[in-house]
């Protein structure tokens, strides 16, 4: 049961720009900003114990962030506080992408280190460059969700629920066909 939760609270947070546009039209804001805290905080008490404690952390504080925005927009009675989710999250994963440049090993050098233990040095140097790069993307990707808070929902629904999606697995499928082609050199 609780790993069912936790996929449909999962599903729900992948689509929560379509369900905001569609479900405030449909089912108004109040049945909305319900279902949204209702899924935060079942993702909050479901999520696996993830190896990496920066996982961990991001749903933590995105769940947290993401109920108190839903509870301010039932409060105040305005869709708009939903709007900031998405920003909140690239915060989050800036946070922890930047900050793990500081350490030893960098967020992404210890997610390849889960399917390669053995990482070269020239594997190490190749993960701290993606890191930066993926600091880059969430700089760009919250800046535009930013913008398009204060756009019309529509604006704000295609960009967080569509494009911006996009372009995280443009980015992802490149970074991986970089990094096979640097593999066969």
């Amino acid at each position: 049961m609780r790993i069912l939760l936790a996929v449909l609270s999962a599903v729900v947070l992948l689509v929560y720009p379509f369900a905001v546009y569609f479900g405030i039209d449909r089912y108004g804001l109040s049945v909305v900003a319900l279902l949204i805290i209702v899924a935060l905080i079942v993702r909050l008490f479901t999520f696996r114990e993830n190896q990496l404690k920066e996982l961990k952390y991001v749903i933590q504080v995105s769940a947290i962030t993401g109920i108190v925005l839903a509870g301010f927009g039932l409060l105040f009675r305005q869709y708009g506080w939903l709007t900031f989710y998405p920003v909140i999250v690239n915060l989050c994963m800036l946070a922890i992408f930047a900050n793990s440049l500081r350490q030893p090993q960098t967020i992404v050098e210890r997610l390849a280190r889960l399917q390669e233990p053995a990482l070269p040095e020239s594997g190490v140097k190749y993960t701290r460059k993606v890191t930066i790069v993926w600091c880059f993307f969430f700089i760009f990707n919250g800046s535009i969700a930013l913008y398009t808070c204060y756009q019309p929902l529509e604006v704000w629904t295609l960009y967080n629920g569509l494009i911006s999606y996009i372009l995280a697995g443009c980015l992802f499928v490149t970074e991986w066909i970089t990094r096979q082609l640097i593999r066969k050199d």
